[in-house]
């Protein structure tokens, strides 16, 4: 009789085997091919009881160095035996070194085999791919292979592909050096050295050691000037390239002028000089010597040195009462100037003015009678009386020959306060002697400019230009005929009338401007796929869009069938809302018919170009309504049940209900929002075969995108000429510069302000999957040039920049085609079955037996969600018929270009542990617990 402690351990015992064997079918699943075809050709392989072989390691790749053998190791547990398998045939059993010993851990028997590989046997070998071996292990459940290990034959060739070439550049540009190592296996690892020295040891943000293997240095420095070696290295050999002599100059700068040194002469015309010195900085390493003159010579006139001259002495005083008199006399008749000398003599003079009558203390001598005393205060009376009427006289005889000497200088002269704005004053005799000092009215001034203008006149508004309108000819004055001749006068009035562009701003754009020359291609009809599915399921795969859409079985009814049809938009879409400044970051895809009945989600994927992150961007899924209008079906961060979205790095896994057509569109948020831009260059020979063009795209970075550049390039004959790479644009509003760099100007030439051409923020940021292009016309001067050698460097402002190198022969490669991975595949593909699908559909079906059932703890799909990565939006599987289903095909779509069943088995295997875990558990310590909890 059983008791109910029993019955609960047959079920926990029917629960973990059903497990058990569930994992068992998935790894089985990926060696039945395996099983069959060693059982027939394999050596004597035992039949015994165990489970199937893990390998606790295998086989690495290997390279021969010289004539070494190599040693290749196998270990695995459990395993009867092991045997090596090499290039589809078996190893001879007498060429293994096998032992065994026992797991102390697990108790299994672990199995070693190890064989040599030598160097005659790789050379022997003459088969589509490199040597290969595998290991074979056996046990009950058949046989388990490992991973293919090569083994190369290691070499390092001598001769560089490309050898540095020395340089002579100025202080703060920037060099480049090129290396390219010669061919080796496994490929050369580059490292460069400086005086001897690695460059990497050096520590120095200033040279920049790129993955092509250049040598880039920013900004030239003095220290710079070195020799520079490439040295390429793998494990067989160095090799040292030609030494590049790098020469760092410096220009001469010319210090600032002297102060003018005096006047040559003393007296008349003569000259002074300044000079200046080559040493601000002065030229070294070679260079250039400073251009114009170190002295600079002047005339000037020295004005003669005037001696001074005395006037007149001036009256005598009257006789003081120390019997004295005096008088003076003035040195400027003239006065002595430029450097003249001085009056001699004494300009002051005293006597006695009594004729001796007075005594030295100035009182009258005693023995004089008192009449001749009062005789000679007559004498000394008319004496003064004289000399008064004399002095007179002399005053109005020198007014009227001063007015009289005036009215000779007539109109010309001029008043001394027209003179006293710092000029020199002169003393003008009158202007018949025909003084050239003289300044007369009838003179033109000088309009000789002190200056040149460096750039146009910009009216700003109408008031500014009605200031000018009266002076037409200071216009011509002001800009040079060189400016008029480039337009600059245009181009200054363009830029006052410019706004600044923000995210939506579609002011003034030109569509026509930025599309590529000619069709997008012979596909651009044939985006269309379709096929007919029924009850199995199947997928729908349009090559080279990152677009598919997966049928799941079972979601079509028995006896019915479907044609069912996917298609990309290839016109403007209209998904975006300019009012919120949105932008299309993936195709427009359309899937039907309408009306299509299914009882489970088809999981269609889209590749977007959005750089992820919830903080900078909105992202939503849009549907088209019968009206042609957009709505908006769910957000990717929101909860929904009407769909799901899972967006991953690159591609949107989409789970739909409804047929129709949907679009990703983007929101940003901020300016950190980003975009990734695919950039490519193409060239080809044009029509004269002197010029050569260069075209750089700048796309979405999206297959579908991408696949209209190469289409384009192929009707039209275009070359690949660099890898294509990715460049994160943000939303900060800044424009995107293309330049042409290092182009070997004796060589080529190219048509002038055109090295560096730009693109508005707008045509970047919205060009909704369509591609941006620029050309390069270039012209050599000589059929003999069959190299062209430069750098295309795409960089937004204040952002991001790739540098993509083109280095390619004009002669050979005109006739070459685009490679196989680059030219348009326009074969539309559709499978159907099982062949579709990566999860056999056994197991499959045991997999929703098994989670779709519910215990006492909750549902363990959701367990699986959680192990698969699917941890938001549960609600939606929850609504669904068969939670575990849906979720498998959401699997498919993620892992479609995968193919491998290693994280499925994984997750399996963990949910297995979890049961286990829970089994052992029991409330009383016997063993006997509850269902495990599959919330957790």
């Amino acid at each position: 009789m059983l008791t109910p402690s029993d019955g609960r351990h047959r079920h926990r015992r029917r629960c973990c085997f059903g497990l058990d064997l569930v994992l068992v079918l998935l790894l089985g699943a990926k060696c039945l091919s395996g099983r069959g075809t060693a059982g027939d050709a394999a050596p004597d392989a035992p039949s015994v009881g165990g489970t199937l072989p893990h390998f606790l390691q295998e086989p690495e790749d290997a390279y021969i160095i010289k004539s070494n053998p190599i040693r290749l190791r196998c270990r695995a547990a459990p395993a009867l035996q092991i045997f090596f398998k090499c290039n589809g045939d078996w190893v001879h059993q007498n060429q293994h070194t096998s032992q065994e010993y026992m797991d102390q851990d697990t108790g299994l028997k672990v199995r070693e085999v190890m064989i040599n590989v030598s160097r005659q046997q790789v050379e022997d070998f003459h088969g589509p791919e490199d040597y290969w071996c595998l290991c074979v292990a056996w046990s009950h459940l058949g046989t388990s292979k490992s991973r293919k290990a090569t083994v190369r034959i290691a070499y390092l060739r001598k001769n560089f592909e490309q050898d540095p070439q020395g340089k002579e550049v100025p202080i703060k540009g920037m060099i480049v050096l090129h290396c390219r190592p010669p061919e080796g296996v496994p490929a050369a690892e580059v490292e460069w050295l400086k005086n001897e020295e690695l460059v990497s040891s050096l520590g120095d943000d200033n040279i920049d050691t790129r993955a092509d293997h250049n040598l880039i240095i920013n900004e030239a420095r003095l220290s710079d000037s070195a020799n520079y070696t490439c040295l390429a290295s793998n494990i067989v050999a160095k090799r040292r390239s030609a030494t590049a002599t790098v020469v760092v100059f410096v220009n001469g700068g010319w210090s600032l002028w002297t102060d003018w040194s005096p006047c040559s002469v003393d007296c008349g015309r003569g000259v002074q000089k300044r000079s200046r010195t080559c040493t601000n900085p002065a030229p070294l390493n070679g260079g250039a010597f400073c251009e114009g003159m170190s002295v600079q010579k002047s005339t000037c006139n020295a004005l003669c040195p005037v001696d001074g001259g005395w006037e007149e002495w001036s009256e005598w005083t009257l006789c003081s009462a120390q019997c004295e008199r005096q008088r003076w006399r003035e040195c400027n008749a003239p006065a002595p100037r430029n450097r003249g000398k001085m009056c001699e003599g004494e300009s002051h003079a005293m006597e006695n003015c009594t004729g001796g009558v007075c005594t030295q203390n100035g009182k009258m001598l005693h023995d004089v009678k008192p009449q001749s005393m009062e005789g000679s205060n007559d004498v000394a009376l008319y004496s003064g009386l004289a000399a008064g009427v004399i002095a007179v006289a002399v005053l109005i005889i020198s007014v009227t020959l001063y007015r009289r000497s005036q009215s000779e200088y007539g109109v010309d002269v001029i008043d001394s306060s027209a003179l006293a704005g710092g000029f020199q004053s002169f003393n003008f005799k009158t202007a018949r002697q025909g003084n050239p000092l003289l300044l007369n009215s009838s003179m033109q001034p000088e309009l000789t400019a002190g200056q040149t203008y460096s750039g146009p006149i910009c009216f700003q508004d109408s008031v500014d230009k009605e200031l000018f309108d009266p002076l037409p000819d200071m216009m011509v004055k002001v800009q040079s005929s060189f400016m008029v001749s480039l337009g600059v006068a245009d181009r200054a009035e363009y830029h006052v009338k410019a706004h600044p562009e923000g995210y939506g701003g579609t002011q003034g754009r030109k569509p026509n401007l930025t599309a590529p020359n000619g069709p997008l291609g012979p596909c651009k009809a044939q985006l269309r796929s379709s096929g007919v599915f029924g009850h199995l399921g199947g997928r729908l795969v349009m090559p080279n869009t990152g677009v598919s859409l997966l049928v799941s079985h079972g979601a079509i009814a028995e006896d019915t069938s479907w044609e069912m049809y996917m298609l990309i938009n290839q016109g403007q879409s209209s998904a975006p809302s300019e009012e919120r400044c949105e932008i299309l970051l993936g195709p427009e895809v359309t899937y039907g018919p309408p009306g299509l009945s299914l009882s489970s989600p088809v999981a269609m994927t889209i590749a977007h170009c959005a750089e992820v992150s919830a903080e900078n961007w909105n992202i939503q899924l849009k549907r088209q309504t019968k009206d042609n209008k957009w709505e908006e079906v769910m957000s990717v961060d929101d909860e929904s049940t009407s769909c799901y979205c899972l967006l991953d790095t690159q591609s949107c896994h989409l789970l739909l209900d409804e047929p129709g057509s949907y679009a990703l569109v983007g929101e940003p948020l901020n300016e950190h929002a980003g975009k990734r831009l695919k950039v490519a260059v193409f060239g080809n020979l044009e029509a004269s075969s002197m010029n050569y063009g260069l075209r750089v795209y700048c796309v979405d970075d999206t297959p579908h995108a991408f696949q209209g550049v190469v289409s384009a390039e192929t009707s039209r004959g275009g070359l690949l000429l660099e890898e294509p790479k990715t460049l994160l644009f943000k939303g900060n509003t800044y424009s995107l510069q293309v330049s042409i760099q290092d182009l070997p100007q004796f060589l080529w030439s190219i048509k002038p302000f055109t090295t560096c051409q730009e693109f508005s923020f707008c045509q970047v940021w919205s060009s909704n999957q369509q591609p941006l292009h620029c050309a390069f016309s270039l012209e050599r001067f000589t059929t003999a040039t069959t190299q062209l050698s430069c750098k295309i460097s795409v960089r937004q402002v204040k952002g991001h920049e790739q540098i993509l190198q083109v280095y390619t022969s004009v002669a050979e490669r005109e006739k070459e085609t685009l490679p196989f991975f680059m030219q348009a595949d326009c074969t539309v593909t559709s499978q159907t079955g099982a062949k579709a699908f990566k999860i056999p559909l056994s197991i499959r079906q045991r997999i929703c037996a098994t989670f779709d059932t519910a215990n006492a703890k909750g549902k363990d799909w959701q367990l699986l969600a959680q192990k698969l990565h699917i941890q938001r939006n549960l609600s939606y599987f929850a609504k669904q018929s068969s939670p575990s289903g849906v979720i498998l095909s959401l699997w498919e779509a993620r892992h479609q270009a995968g193919g491998d069943l290693d994280s499925l088995a994984s997750a399996l295997e963990e949910i297995s542990k979890i049961h286990s875990k829970s089994s052992a558990k029991s409330p009383d310590g016997t063993g006997m617990g509850t269902e495990p909890d599959f919330k957790q």
